[in-house]
Parts: C-alpha cells; structure tokens; sequence
C-alpha cells in the first residue's frame, strides 16, 4: 500500500473513491485512451513518454511535473516511463502498454515510494505493464509491426528532454529516436490537441474548484497591505495551498509599479509604494488543472485618477470580449482578439492617446486570450482560428502597458494593468471560472481600505 502518487487507499482526503486523480475518474482516462485510438489509423501506435526529473544543481531537484499529455492519457505521475497506445485492425479496441519504475526497496528508502509494475497494471489499468529498464528488448517488436508511429519524441522543445530511456546509458531518448527513424513517424501532439481542448465535465469541477479557490485568495490578498513584492507572492502562494490547491499553477508576476511594464516579469523581488499599482498574475493548480487570473490594484487605499481611467476602460473592453463567449457567438480567439482591439483602440483615443502607427501594438502587445487546462497555455499550437464550442476554456486578458516615453500622455506614462479570468465558453453565455476574485473598482477600493 506505497505508491508513488495519492491514491484513495493512500490518501482519501485528497483522492475520492472510484478517482484515479483528484477529480478524475479512473474510467475517465479508459475514455481518453479510446477516444485517441479512435483518431489513429488502423494498425497504428502512439508513444508517450515521461517527463524527467529536472535538476536545479547537484543531487537537488525541482518539484516534478508530469508531461502533460502523458498524464492526460494514463493519471500515471512518475518519471521515467513510457505509454504505449497500440491500435490494430479495430476501430474501437486498443492495447495500452505502460512501462515504469520497477518497486526497489533502496531506491525507495531514498527517494520514496514507487507505483512499480502491478500497480501499473492494477491501478492504472494497463493491459501490458513492464520495466522500464527493459524496453530497448520489447519495444521495437511493437513499433515494427506498426504501419504509423505517434509521437513527439524528437520533435520540439522537448526533444532533448528525457533521459536514458532506451539503452541503458546516460540518453536512453536517443536510443528511441534511433529506433524510430526506421519508422513512419507522424507528431502526436495535433491529436492530443484536439482530445484536450474540449473539457469533460470532471475536468471543468475540477477548473472551477482551481478557480474559485484561487479567485477568493486573490480578494484576501487586496484587504491586506504588503510592503513587498515578494511578500505578496508568499502570502498568495499559502493561500492556494492552505485552501486545498495542490500548489501554484506557475511562477506568478508579482508586479509592481512600472515593473508590470513587463509583461512576464518574475523577479518579485522590489519593494511597493504606495500611489503605484501592483499587478498580480497568478493562480492555483487542482489536479493538474490551472486557473490564470490577473488582477491590478492599488497599493494604497485607491486608483488614481488616470489610473482609474484606464482600469475602467479594460473592465469595459473584457466585459465585452465576455459577451461573446459563448458557443452561439460564432468567435474565435483571433476574433475576440479583434472585438478587444477595437474597444481599446478608440478608449485610449478618448482617453487623450495618439494611436497612429503601431500605437495600440506597443501598448497592448500580447494576444487577449489562450486556451487553458493541464497547460497555462493548453493545447499549444491548436489554432486560435477554430470556432471556440461549448465547454472549453479561455483566459480573456485585455491589457494596457505605457512606455515612460514622451509619445503618449504624462499623467498615464508608468502605468500598467491587466484584468484576467478564466472562461468556460457556454451555450448561451459565459461561464468566469474566477468570479471570485474582486475586480470592480468601488469592490476594490473598498477592499483596499479595510487594509
């Protein structure tokens, strides 16, 4: 009864019965399985690989994160592993292959317990289980009676990222790189784009909680006074985690003043002042599943008024982008994109801005939206063309960022503000997965002065 992740016989309180992950029903990852050998051409094979174990210096490690699609497909939550989706000749049927870590009582003793091969089996329902220490000799029999192999070892940022996976030494994702290039490889990762970017209902609990945590973290957070960036980083940080978060969802941008000029800044290390803002873009993680929120507010007890000017204005042009957040909108994320640049285009224009060439590009340079879910940015490279449909999940982030620089107006030069949600498009109308989070201006004010 030692496994190398919670399970319900381990860990009730996190895990529920007849769930393999939190949230996630254990038949729920069969549907997955089979609803990706569905999409595979007959006498056909996926293969997923773990992620490894990332090292900061030494015998010292990052806490691990699993390859997104890997735990998409299996709930398995170990390093050095391999899934393998089989296909044959049936539309439906399919073999799932799992290799892992077989159970090593001094290995455990170190670094804590492993699943090892029965529970691969016996709870996390492979067909065919084996160690992963002996794949070079089973593997290839596999892959060369398939007429296509799917994958994305070797393609991308990852293709360097796994570690002795197939023989032996110190590179083991070499060994199966050279294994498939006698193959016929096509990418994995369309297919999977496509299975993830609509969320069942067990995945949407489970954004909804992420969200509704987090969001309430963030309107705690305006009623206390930090005097440091870092400061309010580690008191959102036990919030999600002292609520029932399993951790943050990313490194956040805790930004103040003219440090959120910088769109991904991470640094949260500078002291806050009062007449400044402080924009926060942070959130929590519940069984995988991110929430992305992005609030800004005063450090003191209120806007100011060029500041109130612009946090108004984004309120209104994300509201708008809301409205059409649903499945009967006909919209995409490059058209809710559009819907915002236009909005904000003619605010700034009545606000005393000169939008003339490139204007609104240098003061709203990133994208309104991304899809999220297992990712901060899920499903990457599914298009932002696509019609969005019903029950998946968006951020709608509008943002304006003013350069301290003589083209635009003084009072407003230095500012930066960004309001974020995370967004299930409905039938007939949104659903903010983050409503919890303050994000008017007298609710805000209001929050502020009770610091």
């Amino acid at each position: 009864m030692r496994f190398g992740q919670p399970l319900h016989e381990t860990h009730p309180h996190l895990v529920q019965a007849g769930d393999l992950t939190p949230g996630i029903p254990a038949l729920e990852y069969h549907h997955r399985r089979a609803n990706l050998a569905r999409k595979l051409p007959k006498n056909s094979v996926a293969v997923l690989v773990a992620a490894d174990t990332k090292y900061r210096s030494g015998a010292v490690f990052y806490e691990y994160h699993q390859e997104p699609n890997f735990f998409y497909l299996t709930g398995f939550n170990e390093p050095e592993a391999v899934a393998v989706i089989e296909k044959g000749t049936s539309e439906v049927e399919y073999t799932f292959h799992l290799y892992v870590r077989p159970k090593d009582d001094k290995a455990e003793l170190w670094d804590g317990a492993r699943s090892g091969i029965q529970a691969a089996q016996d709870v996390f329902n492979a067909d065919e289980a084996g160690d992963i220490n002996n794949i070079a000799s089973v593997l290839p029999d596999i892959l060369q009676s398939a007429k296509q192999v799917y994958t994305d070892v070797g393609y991308g940022p990852r293709k360097n990222a796994f570690q002795r996976f197939m023989e032996g030494g110190d590179t083991k994702v070499d060994g199966l790189a050279k294994l498939l290039q006698n193959t016929n490889v096509k990418p994995l990762r369309q297919l999977m784009n496509e299975l993830r970017v609509t969320k069942t209902d067990a995945e949407l609990d489970c954004m909804r909680r992420a969200g509704a945590i987090s969001g309430a973290v963030f309107t705690e957070a305006m009623r206390n006074t930090h005097r440091t960036e870092k400061q309010l980083w580690a008191d959102l940080t036990y919030g999600f985690k002292s609520q029932g978060l399993d951790n943050e969802a990313y490194v956040p941008v805790i930004a103040g003043g003219q440090n959120a000029l910088s769109i991904h800044y991470v640094r949260n290390d500078a002291r806050l002042h009062a007449g400044d803002l402080v924009l926060v873009d942070a959130g929590g993680e519940y069984g995988g599943y991110i929430t992305d929120i992005t609030r800004t507010w005063p450090v003191g007890a209120a806007f100011t008024p060029p500041q109130r000017d612009v946090y108004a204005l984004l309120l209104r042009v994300q509201q708008n982008c809301l409205s059409f957040c649903h499945a009967d909108a006909d919209m995409t994320l490059d058209k809710l994109h559009r819907v915002a640049e236009k909005t904000l285009h003619s605010g700034l224009k009545d606000l005393g801005f000169d939008m003339g060439t490139h204007g609104l590009e240098a003061l709203f340079p990133h994208h309104v939206g991304h899809y999220i879910g297992l990712d901060v940015h899920d499903a990457p490279g599914y298009p932002r063309t696509d019609r969005l449909l019903e029950n998946q999940c968006i951020t709608i982030e509008p943002g304006v960022y003013v350069p301290d620089d003589s083209r635009w107006p003084e009072k407003f030069r230095g500012v930066g503000i960004r309001i974020e949600d995370s967004v299930r498009i409905g039938k007939g109308e949104a659903e903010v997965l983050t409503a919890t989070a303050a994000k008017g201006v007298a609710e805000i004010e209001e929050l502020r002065r009770q610091a």
